[in-house]
């Protein structure tokens, strides 16, 4: 149930359009339906301004299906992550409109179109190829977010050149999310180059002392240069929706000052 949906039930009992048995029973499931294996949370999108997004792994494509009918007949725009390519085929057979990103592993299903709702552009950095999925994961929800969304992929530390070459452009980005494994190395440098806020996401990608991720993880934690946040191994997702409230944020303060 998104913010316009509950204004417009309520605009038309004001109205005399519509009766209060008749508003009653569209508000109903509010705060959450209660399937029984889940509780969708219709109320995520007033509380976040983000309708609650479903995360696919490990759970059936009737589960996933059962979730996101839940979210679509809300009115809400369907995100769900981390969906192979056998239960998104399965997903299309029983939701029309289905989009599927494979790369990103990420299904979606828009119920109204995406406005750009952010101050400025995302970038997506990565360090290298083996960094894309979880790259695309954070470049796609951003853009399904609202955000216009930049990607600069494969420009890691071991030639950084492919990194400064492309400054310019970096800076008139808003937020930065920066992805990479091995040493995780690449948002100390990003962050130490420029003033906008770093978004750091480490990877499972590396031989093992890398320790799937960890060693990724603790390098960016670790970091000298200031002001880098942060996410847990391989969740682009979450970077993603980290940077639509910042990018948002500073749109809404803009505002307030004019």
């Amino acid at each position: 149930m998104n913010p316009d949906r509950i204004r417009k039930i309520l605009d038309e009992v004001a109205a005399g359009v519509s009766t209060v048995d008749k508003a009653f029973s569209d508000l109903k499931h509010l705060p959450f339906e209660d399937l029984g294996f889940a509780k969708v949370d219709g109320h995520r999108a007033m509380r976040r301004g983000i309708p609650e997004v479903v995360f696919g792994e490990n759970k059936s494509a009737e589960q996933i299906a059962a979730i996101a009918n839940s979210i679509v007949k809300s009115g809400a725009n369907l995100v769900v992550t981390r969906v192979d390519a056998v239960k998104a085929d399965a997903l299309k057979r029983k939701m029309r409109g289905l989009k599927y990103y494979p790369d990103a592993r990420v299904a979606s299903l828009a119920k109204t179109p995406s406005v750009i709702k952010g101050r400025g552009a995302v970038t997506v950095i990565s360090a290298g190829t083996s960094d894309l999925a979880v790259a695309e994961e954070a470049a796609v929800c951003a853009e399904l977010f609202g955000n216009r969304v930049v990607r600069l992929y494969d420009v890691g530390v071991a030639g950084l050149h492919r990194l400064t070459s492309n400054l310019d452009s970096l800076r008139d980005s808003s937020v930065l999310i920066v992805v990479a494994g091995m040493e995780g190395a690449l948002p100390s440098v990003v962050a130490g180059l420029l003033d906008k806020p770093v978004i750091g996401v480490p990877t499972s990608v590396g031989y093992g002392a890398a320790f799937g991720g960890i060693a990724a993880l603790l390098g960016m934690l670790n970091t000298c240069s200031s002001g880098v946040t942060v996410v847990n191994i391989d969740n682009g997702f979450g970077a993603a929706f980290a940077a639509t409230l910042i990018n948002r944020s500073g749109l809404a303060a803009t505002e307030a000052a004019r």
